[in-house]
């Protein structure tokens, strides 16, 4: 999953889904600064320097080490200036028979509520089926999260549960709503 090309450009108007980078490290560390309250609610608990340029390159390392090995592929929402205004990733891809991806998102708080989440959440899930050949994808939300929750309902995934005591969530196990999409009923490739 190295080979960055391959994955789509998606288009919102004047802004691209693309793979993420390690260059957009100091701009996500301003994303995330900027967006650090608004998002306090969904997000673990974080030490300050995940909230620095260093920070993000450290987490973009992890993460592009996990996309190498077939296990992550880490996408960027970027203005039109190339600014860091939120991140979609695919992680704990498996194969075999199972074929499955967990899906997280953020959009930064001064673009939020325009339909970018949904339609990026649109563009991976393609990219999933597509060009990683996955037959699943899986995202939980707090329950409390009915912005996310709808993100996921107009993006064609459907409730499948909910896990108590899910993710450690500002500050406590937080319960979390369970959604998945399946992507096609092909059988998996060999």
């Amino acid at each position: 999953m190295t080979d960055h090309p391959r994955f789509p450009v998606f288009p919102v108007p004047d802004v691209t889904l693309r793979p993420a980078t390690l260059t957009d490290a100091s701009s996500f560390a301003t994303a995330l600064t900027r967006s650090r309250a608004y998002m306090r609610p969904w997000e673990p608990v974080r030490p300050e320097s995940f909230y620095t340029p260093e920070g993000q390159r450290v987490r973009l390392a992890g993460l592009f080490a996990e996309r190498d090995g077939g296990r992550a592929m880490p996408w960027v929402l970027a203005d039109g200036d190339d600014r860091v205004i939120g991140a979609f990733t695919l992680s704990a891809v498996e194969r075999g028979s199972f074929r499955n991806a967990r899906l997280g998102y953020w959009v930064d708080v001064d673009h939020a509520g325009r339909g970018l989440a949904t339609a990026a959440v649109g563009a991976v899930c393609a990219a999933a089926r597509d060009r990683l050949g996955l037959h699943r994808v899986e995202a939980a939300t707090v329950t409390g999260n009915t912005a996310s929750q709808r993100v996921l309902a107009k993006a064609g995934f459907e409730r499948i549960g909910t896990a108590p005591g899910y993710l450690h969530i500002d500050g406590a196990w937080r319960d979390h709503h369970l959604f998945q999409r399946l992507l096609h009923d092909e059988p998996p490739a060999p």
